[in-house]
């Protein structure tokens, strides 16, 4: 299901390109008379801002592929155009949330500067043919960072775009469990998450993990931010949330909003917008 642009959106969601400014510094092109001028210090990349969620359940004679893939980790996204950061992640038993391991669903998370970079990776990318091609079913979101806060693997993200009332809202939560902390994690994120597989608003609901235990993720994606919102504050979540501050669980966390430009693919039987064969 792709969205087209509510009244007043910015153009910057609806076109491929640079997110802001014109990229990295260049060198002096060089003094009268052809001589090399002095060089200047390259100014810092900002913080990608453009993002790819990939979730596939994949057929159970390609699990031998799958956790192959898992093993090498961020090193199978190697070559992918315009990638700043990626992770080929777990999930839980039917994509979920709960300690037993989902060995048939996988995903990708990836990072890049450029709209048209992210949208080739998601949609004609050897990377993502890959994947549909071994799976039942698959899902691709490409979005662009309303908000973000904190790191992933030292790895932060920038806002490139205002939120937009009434449009759909996607959420990122990721977090590195400290290890004397993570009785007191599981003990608080199973009913959180039961809240949340049902919802009002919740249009897509999966749990990742780099590690078993240790460092997981939690995607969302709902019909507005106002019932992400309402979800976020009360209940089982909102005890949870209180409880990993006062208890320290994380010793990192990354929390990032985002209006989705594309949600392609089906999951969990709910059928989104069309995927190239």
């Amino acid at each position: 299901m792709a969205h087209a642009p509510a009244d007043g959106a910015p153009d910057l969601l609806w076109r491929a390109g640079p997110l802001r400014g014109d990229g990295p510094g260049r060198d002096d092109e060089g003094s009268p008379g052809g001589e090399a001028g002095p060089r200047r210090a390259q100014p810092a990349r900002p913080p990608p801002g453009v993002a790819v969620l990939l979730m596939s359940r994949l057929r159970r004679s390609q699990l031998p592929w799958a956790l192959w893939r898992l093993a090498r980790g961020g090193r199978v996204l190697a070559g992918v155009p315009g990638l700043r950061f990626g992770r080929v992640l777990g999930s839980g038993a039917n994509g979920g949330f709960g300690l037993e391991p989902g060995l048939d669903c996988q995903g990708v998370f990836a990072l890049f500067d450029r709209l048209d970079d992210a949208e080739r990776f998601a949609t004609v990318s050897r990377w993502a043919r890959a994947y549909r091609s071994r799976s039942r079913e698959h899902f691709a979101a490409t979005l662009l960072a309303t908000s973000a806060r904190g790191s992933w693997s030292g790895q932060s993200m920038s806002a490139v775009l205002s939120p937009v009332p009434g449009a759909p809202v996607a959420a990122l939560t990721r977090a590195a469990i400290r290890p004397r902390r993570l009785a007191g994690f599981w003990r608080h994120s199973p009913p959180a998450e039961a809240e949340l597989a049902g919802a009002p608003g919740c249009m897509l609901a999966v749990g990742l993990g780099e590690a078993p235990l240790l460092r997981q993720a939690t995607f969302s994606v709902w019909n507005d931010a106002g019932a992400m919102d309402a979800f976020a504050r009360h209940g089982a979540h909102q005890r949870a949330i209180r409880a990993s501050y006062e208890g320290g669980f994380f010793s990192e966390w990354m929390f990032v909003r985002f209006v989705p430009v594309a949600l392609r693919g089906c999951w969990n039987g709910r059928a989104f917008e069309a995927l190239p064969p």
